[in-house]
């Protein structure tokens, strides 16, 4: 085919990653939104939202298939390509969280939470804010800003770290609130493993850049 119907190919795909990254990264800040506030309707929204996730990440999948099967691309374009089918999927598992973490918040419905979600909401916003700029990286092609997402981990996992500890601790004194520390502890790890994804997204950027994957 001739290239501006490659580039147009291209740009379909890209453009679907941005819409599904944006999606993602709303969805992040409902789920937490929906459990500071105990909504179960937005919790149940949410749920059925990772439905649209779901059949993006298809969609996209099938133009990445199909610009293979009938571009037969080489170097930076199927580096591009192969690195957008890695990324859909890691979005895809972070709308899996997200309705996890929706879930929780059913079963938060009719408590009172013991504690302030301070580290949770911290954690949430920058789990959103890491998801946007690992998606910017990628389509801008932008070094530095996806190793400002690799570093913006590290604080995550120190946050969660020390979250863990502090949850662990206060299920050991109060039995009466246990299992709401357990709740919440698995919360955090979601978000945990949403940064972790940002990550891998950050990852494909430098892939795509460089052909190999150096984030130091």
């Amino acid at each position: 085919m001739a290239r501006p119907i490659l580039e147009a190919e291209l740009k379909d795909i890209g453009e679907g990653v941005i819409a599904m990254g944006a999606l993602v990264e709303s969805t992040i800040s409902t789920a937490i939104r929906t459990l500071k506030e105990r909504d179960p309707d937005a919790a149940r929204a949410l749920i059925i939202e990772d439905e649209r996730i779901d059949d993006m990440e298809d969609e996209i999948n099938e133009l990445c298939l199909r610009f293979l099967a009938t571009q037969q691309p080489v170097a930076g374009d199927l580096r591009y390509v192969i690195s957008i089918m890695k990324i859909i999927r890691d979005l895809e598992r972070i709308g899996d969280h997200c309705e996890d973490i929706a879930k929780y918040t059913l079963r938060f419905e009719k408590e009172e939470c013991f504690k302030e979600l301070i580290d949770i909401q911290r954690m949430a916003d920058m789990a959103s804010r890491m998801v946007k700029n690992a998606i910017d990286a990628f389509v801008h092609r932008d070094l530095r800003l996806a190793r400002k997402v690799w570093k913006a981990d590290e604080e995550v996992d120190e946050i969660f770290r020390d979250l863990h500890d502090e949850l662990l601790e206060f299920a050991e004194k109060d039995s009466k609130n246990a299992k709401q520390c357990i709740m919440l502890l698995f919360i955090a790890a979601h978000l945990e493993r949403i940064a972790d994804y940002a990550t891998n997204i950050c990852e494909e950027a430098v892939f795509v850049m460089e052909g190999a994957i150096e984030m130091e």
